[in-house]
């Protein structure tokens, strides 16, 4: 049975759908862990969603179904009207084009200059010329305020730089969702919150839906306008940040205040 929540009743269908989800690690010890159980969600197009809770609550691994990083043993993802679960290797490859993914460490390749990071995920593709990667590299990298670094290397990056450099190399194939796995937990609480003016001036200048993965109250309510509470791997709650009145949003404060503070399940840590 489906225990997807429709937050906006009348609305086209969601640009995400995750219905009924689950998967399992085996752990070193033989055992084995439900990092994710029979999670559905959906998610709007253009909205930004956060995925909230404390360390090994699966949150993580719930974001890396959406594109399918990970596997679910039980379920189905569909993203901008394709069951990325249906999808064969090709089809997967060239579905997974319209959805970027930004990580807590940046993942930029040291040895290459920003132009080659940002121009990176078009090459492999091989269905962009050089003068059309160079102009798309040259657009995103002016989108996140950067235009100046296109000739330096990351080692010459502050960490809000290089996770506009991660931004950008997201966003160069012009993809329809922005996966972000806890973007600003590396970095100082004023990149912060640029890095966030910057996510939020992504979303309503290009219409791009961003799913948030974070442990920060900031970026909630800075950010957000959906949250889905992640508790042991399964939706505790669901809120509606804009229509949520003061009360209700200490309520939330309270919720999320309690699941970061507490003491991570040790062996789920990995899965977080």
């Amino acid at each position: 049975m489906s225990n997807i929540q429709n937050l906006d009743p009348g609305l086209p269908p969601p640009l995400i759908r995750l219905d009924g989800l689950s998967k399992r690690f085996a752990l070193p010890n033989g055992t084995r862990f439900d990092a994710v159980k029979n999670v559905s969600l959906q998610v709007r197009q253009g909205d930004i969603f956060g995925l909230v809770g404390k360390s090994g609550a699966g949150k993580s691994t719930l974001l890396r179904l959406i594109n399918l990083l990970e596997r679910p043993d039980h379920g189905s993802v569909t993203v901008d009207g394709r069951e990325l679960t249906a999808l064969g290797k090709r089809e997967l490859r060239e579905a997974r084009q319209g959805i970027g993914m930004i990580f807590q460490q940046f993942n930029l390749l040291q040895n290459a200059s920003v132009f080659d990071n940002v121009a990176f995920p078009l090459r492999i593709h091989g269905r962009w010329r050089a003068a059309e990667i160079a102009q798309r590299v040259h657009e995103c990298l002016a989108l996140v305020d950067l235009a100046e670094k296109v000739d330096a290397h990351p080692a010459q990056l502050s960490g809000g730089q290089k996770q506009r450099v991660a931004i950008a190399r997201a966003l160069a194939s012009r993809p329809s969702v922005l996966l972000c796995d806890e973007p600003t937990s590396a970095l100082d609480a004023e990149t912060t919150q640029s890095l966030l003016a910057t996510l939020r001036d992504i979303n309503a200048r290009l219409g791009v839906t961003i799913v948030i993965v974070t442990h920060e109250l900031a970026v909630v309510h800075t950010l957000c306008r959906h949250v889905a509470v992640i508790e042991d791997g399964a939706v505790a709650e669901q809120f509606a940040l804009a229509e949520t009145g003061a009360a209700r949003k200490t309520v939330l404060g309270r919720t999320l205040a309690r699941l970061v503070a507490a003491p991570p399940q040790d062996e789920a840590v990995a899965y977080a």
